[in-house]
This record gives structure tokens, C-alpha cells and sequence, in this order.
């Protein structure tokens, strides 16, 4: 929701800047609407046009490293709970009860994954307290024997290497890309899209126009901001290894 709000607050920005440029033009007195004066603003306008292409770049760039780096995590946390169950399995049925606790802690991440919610890492506070009851029942098996101890060890150091990764996932879950920057970007594009409205002749192909180019410049920010935030809004990363460790661990 908050992508979709800052969308539709710079397209809102963007359209207004430039038609209200449009329709104020005409109460400017005569010497401020000179060849000269039009050309000093057009050049201000070419400045800030190279200005805030520089930022779309960074801003593409940082959204792009976010999303590639949670979805490389997604997959490394899905790959240790498959590792976990496996050496839960190792040790024998003693461990059944954890691994039900492990796969109910998984459905639920799974179904949690939609975009209503912010991470499918965190979820809710039930599934974490599932993921710490597979640890509690863990801490009561006793081993007969080193072999099983030697798996249990295993087990139990797998089962930290998860709490980790969902630990790193929920950090993770907020955008990097700071909002006054989003902010000074804003400021730099309404500079811009004024400049088109001044001098520029009133017909509904100018005001169309203005239209169109703020709608496909707002949806191509709010894009960049989801894509900063890659567990809600349209781009998400895939759930697709989550569920396949769920497939595993009900097998």
C-alpha cells in the first residue's frame, strides 16, 4: 500500500506541476515571457533531466542488488531447512515430533506468502514460536550413543543456522532506498514537467500528453520502490523454493 501511495503521489505531483505551469503562463508579466527567459528555464530543466537520470540509474541498481540478494537468501534458507529436516530423519523417529513442528512452521511461511504480508520470513508469532519449539524439543532428546549425539550436535547447529537466516530475512524485509532522496528526485522531476507546461499552447494533445508522461514516470518510481521491497506489491520474490522444502519435508 505504501508503494501504491507514493505512485499516485507523484503522479499526482507531476501532472499538477506541468498543468499548472500550463495555465498560469499567461498571467506572467510580458518580460517574463520572453525568448530569453524561456530558454534560461529550458536549460535549468536539461540540467536537472540529466540529474535525476543519474538517481533512476542508482535507484534501478540498488533495487535490483536488493531483490537478487533476499531471493538468494530465500533459497539459502529453504536449502537449510531441507539440510535440518534431513538430519532430523537421520537421528531417527525420537525426532518426529520436532520434524511435525518443523513442517507446521513451514506451512505456515508458505501460506503467509501473499501480498498482504510484509515477509513471508516473519509471518506471525505462532510460527515462530513453532520454529523455537523445534529447538525446545531438540534440547530434550537424549542420545544413546554417539552416533546419535554426533547428529543431534548436527541438527541442533543446523537449527541455529535457520533462526539466523530468518533473522537476516526479517531485516531484510524493509527498502534501502532512502525517502528524502525519493523526495529530492520528486522535486528535481515536478521542475522538469513545469518547464514542459511553459509556453506551451493550451489543447487537450499538450494536457494528454502531460498526463501520459506523468503516469508512465510515477509507474515506473513506484515499480523501483516495490522491487525495493521484494516481499509485497507486484514484484515479489518467487515462493517457489519455500514450497518446494515443504514438499520435501512432508514426504
Amino acid at each position: 500500500m505504501g508503494e501504491v501511495l507514493v505512485g499516485a503521489g507523484i503522479f499526482a505531483c507531476l501532472t499538477g506541476a506541468a498543468l499548472v505551469s500550463l495555465m498560469v503562463y499567461e498571467q506572467f508579466p510580458s518580460h517574463h515571457r520572453q525568448d530569453d527567459t524561456t530558454a534560461v528555464v529550458r536549460l535549468a530543466a536539461n540540467l536537472f533531466v540529466v540529474m535525476s537520470s543519474l538517481v533512476l540509474g542508482l535507484m534501478v541498481n540498488s533495487a535490483k542488488n536488493t531483490f537478487e540478494t533476499i531471493d538468494h537468501n530465500v533459497h539459502n534458507f529453504a536449502t537449510q531447512l531441507i539440510i535440518l529436516d534431513r538430519s532430523l530423519r537421520q537421528y531417527g523417529p525420537e525426532t518426529d515430533s520436532a520434524r511435525a513442528s518443523l513442517a507446521a512452521y513451514l506451512q505456515r511461511v508458505v501460506e503467509a506468502t501473499s501480498a498482504s504480508q510484509k515477509s513471508p520470513a516473519v509471518a506471525n508469532q505462532l510460527s515462530e514460536l513453532l520454529l523455537n519449539q523445534v529447538g525446545d524439543q531438540l534440547a530434550a532428546l537424549a542420545p544413546p550413543e554417539a552416533r546419535h549425539a554426533a547428529v543431534l550436535q548436527s541438527a541442533t547447529q543446523q537449527l541455529q543456522k535457520v533462526i539466523e537466516q530468518r533473522w537476516v530475512l526479517v531485516e531484510q524485509s524493509e527498502g534501502v532506498i532512502p525517502s528524502p532522496l525519493i523526495a529530492l528526485l520528486l522535486a528535481w522531476l515536478m521542475l522538469i514537467f513545469a518547464s514542459f507546461g511553459f509556453r506551451a499552447p493550451r489543447n487537450a494533445t499538450i494536457v494528454g500528453t502531460f498526463v501520459v508522461s506523468g503516469a508512465l514516470v510515477a509507474a515506473a518510481i513506484y515499480l523501483i520502490v516495490d522491487m525495493d521491497s521484494p516481499f509485497s506489491g507486484p514484484i515479489q520474490v518467487s515462493p517457489a523454493p519455500l514450497k518446494r522444502a515443504l514438499a520435501e519435508l512432508t514426504q
